[in-house]
């Protein structure tokens, strides 16, 4: 299957307008969870794993970036992109998470990005924990200038906990799921996302 990333790879490549190609299907909106930060971290840069004078978090470090546009393949510039999660043991920072696993206190839990001139944005951060009920996942929510505020979770391929997950089999067309379910190979991964 052809991915959105190498369509608008092929198009820039092949000399023919964003807006000459055909839409692009905007990236399904999902739930922002009940664990939308209620009280933020100390920093909310792009870098999750290391807050100023602190270790670093517990966990399996990975990149995720990308870019955001619009259905028509061209660059969003300056959208506001937040990322929150829970940590590696699968807790969020979230005074209603009860869970019984530990709290990481060098994990800053939540970021927010601009993106530049291309659209694009870089997270360092750490491969989630699962939860009951749930499989490894990043909530995302987007805010680009003439967009509405779109939440959206991006999934890890090959987890065997997708199968499982209500929210990923909801996705009602298996290109929305694809979309969303990203390749982690040497620890880094693509996740575009599309406006519309």
């Amino acid at each position: 299957m052809i991915s959105r990333r190498q369509i608008v790879l092929g198009v820039a490549a092949s000399g023919v307008s964003a807006g000459a190609a055909s839409a692009l299907v905007p990236t399904p909106r999902q739930t922002t969870g009940p664990f939308y930060p209620d009280i933020l971290p100390r920093e909310s840069d792009a870098d999750l794993v290391t807050m100023a004078g602190g270790a670093p978090a517990t966990g399996e470090v990975i990149v995720v970036e990308g870019r955001v546009m619009g259905t028509d393949g061209r660059p969003v510039s300056g959208a506001a992109l937040e990322l929150w999660q829970a940590n590696a043991f699968g807790r969020y920072a979230h005074s209603r998470d009860r869970s019984d696993v530990p709290l990481d206190p060098d994990f800053q839990g939540y970021g927010v990005v601009r993106t530049d001139g291309e659209g694009r944005y870089r997270f360092r951060t750490i491969r989630p924990g699962a939860y009951a009920g749930r499989t490894r996942h990043l909530h995302f929510m987007a805010k680009g200038p003439g967009f509405e505020a779109t939440p959206m979770q991006m999934y890890f391929a090959g987890d065997p906990g997708n199968d499982r997950d209500f929210l990923w089999r909801a996705l009602p067309d298996p290109a929305q799921r694809d979309a969303v379910t990203v390749d982690f190979a040497q620890g880094r991964g693509v996740f575009d996302i599309v406006l519309g």
